[in-house]
């Protein structure tokens, strides 16, 4: 870092994301990409005339977008805020609603601790139990607010609705941030109760299951007020946050066709999730229960970091954690069936070495 840096940042732990290496082609099924094309209708989203207007703005309003959101989802244009991805929306969250400090699990997305180092906030880091699950009473009658993550990454493990709801209602006086990424994945989101509660934020991406996390393309929804304030973060910040091919491309994978489109795959995602389980553990891998497009996986008599190395040696990629806890588990994407078949021919290989 050069001496200018501003002083409050030169402690900053930055998040690293998984690699995206160029060397060779590998199986990725470290960073929890979906493993099939969007849909149909949104590759025609994109086409000649939309890309000749690049010259001008992107709509700063988001208004086609937020409206076939809303309509999606059962709930106003004015309770969705889109954004560069869902990490800009839990940015901006970290940065309005936890002046007053932040609770999260100590094994969750990453980025949390980031943000509340970036913003100063004082962050109450709760474990999880002893089988990695979010206990819901930890959460119930906090001092501060919460971020969840609901599947939780990286363990995939998911809470019934109803005790996110226990938790959202104990806590009236400070905002639940509730982290649908891997939702559709088996996991019930918590949008129908954001009508109910006004301190309840629930932050999803169209990364995963809608196949677009080269889109860099998320939203929230919540409460008005709420969405209102995170508006105003996005309009001191960068009000063009989404480019307009973005845009075109969100509202077209909300069209009925790309609907049944998207129900398919992640049928298909869910399928072989379920049959890659239970391969693993008829090997002696423990296996978490996962409500995710990925599974959190301990191999039998092999340290998390050697069989890391020793499946990239073979062309597959998965992603290892550091963390004590953790450092014998691998987070294993979901890809498709001739990508799990091959992830375990190579799991054979090197549990048998």
């Amino acid at each position: 870092m050069s001496r200018f840096l501003a002083k409050k940042y030169k402690m900053l732990d930055a998040y690293v994301p998984g690699e995206q290496p160029r060397d060779k082609k590998y199986i990725k099924l470290n960073t929890n990409e979906f493993p099939y094309p969007p849909a149909p209708d949104v590759i025609a989203a994109v086409n000649a005339d939309v890309i000749s207007d690049l010259r001008l703005y992107s709509d700063p309003t988001a208004k086609a977008l937020k409206e076939a959101l809303a309509k999606y989802y059962g709930v106003g244009a004015e309770n969705v805020f889109v954004s560069n991805g869902s990490d800009e929306s839990l940015n901006f969250a970290f940065a309005c609603f936890f002046e007053d400090g932040v609770a999260f699990a100590d094994l969750t997305y990453g980025f949390y601790s980031v943000f509340a180092d970036l913003y100063g906030i004082d962050a109450k880091i709760i474990p999880l139990d002893k089988d990695f699950s979010i206990v819901p009473d930890d959460y119930i009658g906090l001092d501060r607010g919460a971020v969840i993550a609901n599947p939780n990454a990286p363990t995939g493990k998911a809470l019934p609705l109803s005790d996110i709801e226990r938790i959202v209602a104990s806590n009236p006086d400070r905002v639940i941030v509730v982290d649908e990424a891997y939702v559709d994945f088996g996991g019930e989101s918590a949008i129908p109760l954001t009508k109910k509660y006004d301190n309840l934020l629930v932050c999803m991406t169209y990364s995963k299951s809608r196949g677009m996390a080269g889109a860099r393309l998320g939203f929230a929804i919540g409460n008005a007020d709420l969405i209102a304030d995170l508006e105003l973060m996005k309009y001191s910040t960068n009000p063009y946050n989404l480019d307009s091919l973005a845009l075109r491309m969100g509202a077209a994978a909300l069209t009925d066709a790309s609907k049944a489109y998207y129900e398919e795959k992640v049928g298909e995602v869910i399928r072989v999730r379920e049959e890659t389980a239970k391969k693993l553990e008829v090997l002696g891998a423990e296996v978490l229960p996962s409500k995710a497009n990925f599974l959190f996986v301990k191999l039998p008599n092999i340290a998390g970091g050697v069989a890391y190395q020793k499946l990239r040696e073979r062309g597959i990629l998965v992603r290892h954690f550091s963390k004590a806890r953790i450092a014998d588990y691998l987070r294993v994407s979901i890809g498709t069936a001739d990508d799990m078949k091959a992830f375990i021919n190579a799991v054979k290989q090197i549990i048998e070495v």
